[in-house]
């Protein structure tokens, strides 16, 4: 029923984020630096985050955020403080005009959907709270990645919790963010997407939220929609990229069965401008929060809606980045003659990907877990990666940070060392069309002088076990290294082919 007190489009002065994670924290950082005139305040019933974030450590890692937290937050000498952390929830969410609700939903591990389905426990609790708590007119906007229908139960919550004479419009609003690169998608995303209900009512709410982003993003990337489209639409995105790194995963299989280098195949590929070079990295695994889940989201939605076919579809999806991380560690099991026993494997990177310390689903947990089962002794690169290659049979790399490259090192004064180092004469080589050649001419590398080279440290004979294609193979076998990439077949595997 359209709600004749949000008819016309309103101001907003004030707004609410209710969860101080992955997505609140970063998202109310840019809001408020874009906007200056609105207040916008982060809410959250951990009261250590909220401590963190108010602090010079802020609990979520992301490149560039805290320079954009802290004007916002403390304010300067030409702007005033706008950007807020608290717990007094029911209190700010009473002087918000919009209420954001991003807080988890991860897969249920019991019950009905159990290891599918989405758990919107927590989306539920905070929605009665600001049911209860509203004292005016107020825009709910669904900033989690739910599944379709979300919206429309939050809606029944609100209005049979409402205080007398408040109503309530509910936008779906979600999250395209990748961790490692969130501030930059926020501040240049490809489109912000605005669910509404087809009423008067739900366009006027959707318009206003469309004011507050209009403060940076050109109203043509301001994509208004019906509300089941808009949570349709990011379950739809996350499972395409992962369908596709799933793809080239299963043809870097067939890679290494044939001694063909799948970085050459996903370059040819790529170069057909009807699919593009994005997200065609051959990898041990996708991880994250949101793959994983959304996928196994899309699959109990499409047992749901009966539609076995499609479920196994997506599920496939899953299947083939399970089966990616247990052929890795086969293959590392088998290059060290069939036994780790007592033999110290240095894992370089823990974190999902680069840029970002979220270990959650990363694939590093399930393939760690393999090679303590084959009793290897394993060392995590934290602070001294040089500790964990120390006398070290293997070292596999599971996280593509820069340092862990011998790729495109960009050498000066303030540049990190690469960790798996070469000599000069290799990071001079010059660049080629192909992707095995893909080192520009670069100056001379100037070495940490309190570093020593891998080479020089590690057990013989060395391993070198690349989950991420992010170093340079035949460099490194020049420096008496047994290489193994994923989609490349090994040395010792095309000699016996010969």
């Amino acid at each position: 029923m359209t709600q004749p007190s949000l008819k016309r489009k309103r101001e907003v002065k004030n707004i609410c984020c209710i969860g101080a994670g992955y997505v609140g924290g970063p998202s109310a950082a840019v809001i408020a630096n874009k906007a200056p005139h609105l207040n916008v305040t982060v809410v959250d019933i951990d009261a250590r985050r909220i401590e963190a974030w108010n602090s010079e450590t802020l609990p979520v890692y992301e490149p560039n955020l805290y320079q954009l937290v802290k004007p916002a937050r403390d304010g300067t000498e030409t702007r005033r403080p706008n950007l807020f952390f608290s717990t007094k929830i029911d209190e700010k969410i009473r002087e918000a005009d919009v209420v954001f609700i991003g807080v988890n939903t991860p897969t249920k591990r019991t019950g009905l959907g159990a290891g599918k389905a989405s758990d919107l426990g927590w989306l539920e609790a905070a929605t009665r709270r600001v049911a209860k708590a509203a004292e005016k007119d107020t825009i709910v906007v669904e900033k989690s990645t739910v599944p379709c229908g979300t919206a429309e139960s939050m809606r029944e919550i609100l209005m049979a919790n409402a205080q007398p004479g408040v109503h309530f419009e509910v936008l779906s609003n979600p999250e395209f963010l990748a961790e490692g690169t969130a501030i930059k998608n926020l501040l240049h995303p490809d489109r912000i997407l605005i669910g509404s209900l087809d009423t008067e009512a739900g366009y006027s709410a959707a318009e206003s939220l469309v004011d507050v982003y209009a403060n940076w993003i050109p109203r043509e990337k301001l994509i208004t929609m019906n509300l089941w489209s808009s949570e349709l639409a990011k379950l739809a995105a996350n499972a395409m990229l992962a369908q596709r790194i799933s793809s080239i995963n299963a043809f870097s299989s067939i890679c290494e069965a044939v001694s063909a280098n799948i970085q050459d195949v996903a370059y040819a590929v790529g170069l057909d401008s009807r699919i593009g070079p994005k997200m065609m990295n051959a990898s041990v695994g996708f991880g994250g929060s949101c793959f994983k889940k959304d996928i196994l989201n899309l699959v109990y939605i499409s047992e749901s809606l009966n539609l076995p076919e499609v479920a196994a579809y997506w599920h496939s999806v899953i299947a083939i980045n399970e089966y990616q991380k247990d052929r890795f560690v086969r293959r590392i099991v088998k290059a060290m003659h069939s036994t780790l026993y007592q033999k110290k494997i240095a894992i370089l990177g823990f974190a999902y990907k680069k840029d970002t310390g979220d270990t959650r689903e990363s694939a590093a947990i399930d393939v760690v877990t393999a090679l303590l089962a084959e009793n290897a002794t394993i060392h995590i690169f934290d602070h001294n990666p040089y500790d964990a290659c120390q006398d070290a049979h293997g070292v596999v790399i599971l996280t593509e940070w820069d340092m862990f490259s011998n790729k495109n090192v960009k050498v000066g004064p303030s540049s990190a060392n690469p960790l798996l180092n070469v000599t000069n004469k290799q990071l001079n080589g010059s660049m080629a069309t192909s992707p095995r050649r893909r080192t520009a001419r670069m100056g001379p590398c100037r070495p940490a002088a309190h570093t020593m080279m891998v080479a020089n440290i590690m057990d013989k004979p060395m391993y070198v076990f690349d989950g991420r294609n992010t170093i340079d193979v035949g460099a490194l076998e020049q420096l008496g290294f047994q290489v193994e990439a994923i989609g490349v077949a090994s040395a010792a595997s095309i000699a016996m082919a010969k």
